[in-house]
């Protein structure tokens, strides 16, 4: 597993963009037996070599979540990484789709490492941008290499980065104001001494919010205490907000410190003193960046002027404790292309794609 995750390191040794991931946290990632992924579905990982050189890596994945196509079972490829070369590509490939057929899958979709609720999608776009936390990478001729197998795109999944420092517009914020008034909306942050079930207040909404979206896989309990688990040394109090109604927790949105910033020059390892560093640069100096992975109002909402006002208390609300620590900017992401109400939300307060 060591060759398989040190992979990119030679793929991206000359992009500067790339961020090499912490080995200890993919380890976990991919650990059979703390990661609660593999309670429903298998994969198998492999690495391509020239001579005794690796040059690529892929994965794949039948999980027993995914909803079946017309046809049949839906398998999953991921941590799809290269050098420049169609040979190395096909043979990767190939492996991975006949493992997946050997096991009744009639259609291949990804990447996905490992599932829609991890690193999802081939990046098409922005490759001089560095990724975010728990985004992917790519070099330019990942795309090449996938269409001339017979790949073709799926879904479009869209990030948007929005400026900290900015107010929503004036119609908006007055809508906002009138919206809560009238209806009696509450904002909160995460109540850190009551963190188990805050997060599975935050997973209860995702699994109802995100329900009738392409691709939706709902979150487990043993996902959600996995998720817990994972993300507690990162928050803050304030990354989280809750919208209520009635006291009932009905919208949330997750905004996290960029670890991506905080590691950038760590090269993937915490010792012998880089768990100092990155201990300082999220608690102390935090990162000037951010990722919004996370934001949901329930279906009962949705699509409604108190659904819409839900949304926007949410994202004001880790905005502005975000801009206290001095963080300048967010990336939304991921939204898919066809979820024109978000979009529309999100580009409304100044997001751009």
């Amino acid at each position: 597993m060591r060759q398989f995750l040190d992979i990119p390191r030679h793929v991206f040794a000359t992009d500067r963009s790339w961020v090499q991931p912490l080995a200890f946290e993919r380890l976990s990632h991919l650990d059979r037996r703390s990661n609660p992924y593999f309670a429903h579905a298998e994969a198998a990982f492999w690495v391509a070599l020239q001579g005794n050189n690796p040059v690529g890596r892929i994965s794949a994945q039948l999980d027993g979540l995914v909803p079946h196509d017309g046809a049949g079972a839906v398998g999953h490829f991921g941590f799809l990484d290269a050098i420049d070369d169609a040979e190395t590509f096909a043979a990767l490939l190939s492996t991975a789709e006949d493992w997946l057929a050997a096991r009744g899958a009639v259609r291949v979709m990804g990447p996905f490492s490992l599932s829609i609720n991890d690193e999802c999608g081939l990046l098409v776009d922005g490759f001089e941008t560095p990724p975010s936390l728990m985004m992917g990478h790519a070099r330019p001729y990942y795309a090449t290499h996938l269409d001339a197998f017979g790949y073709t795109g799926a879904k479009d999944l869209i990030a948007y980065e929005y400026e900290i420092a900015q107010d929503f517009p004036p119609a908006m914020q007055s809508f906002f104001t009138k919206i809560s008034a009238e209806d009696k909306l509450r904002f909160r942050p995460l109540r850190m001494n009551d963190y188990a079930r805050e997060i599975a207040r935050v997973v209860d909404i995702f699994n109802d919010a995100w329900s009738g979206n392409w691709g939706f896989i709902p979150f487990s309990e043993a996902d959600m205490r996995y998720l817990g688990s994972n993300l507690k040394p990162l928050l803050r109090s304030g990354d989280v907000a809750f919208g209520e109604i009635d006291g009932e927790a009905v919208a949330m949105a997750v905004c996290l410190p960029n670890l991506n910033e905080a590691i950038a020059n760590l090269d993937g390892r915490l010792l012998p003193f880089g768990w100092l560093k990155l201990l300082w640069r999220l608690k102390v100096r935090t990162p000037g960046s951010a990722r919004l992975p996370l934001m949901g109002v329930k279906r009962a909402y949705q699509r409604t002027a108190v659904g819409t006002a839900l949304m926007l208390g949410v994202v004001q609300a880790v905005r502005d404790d975000h801009r206290r620590r001095g963080t300048h900017s967010a990336e939304l992401s991921w939204i898919l292309e066809d979820n024109r109400p978000t979009r529309r939300l999100i580009e409304s307060i100044g997001g751009r794609p």
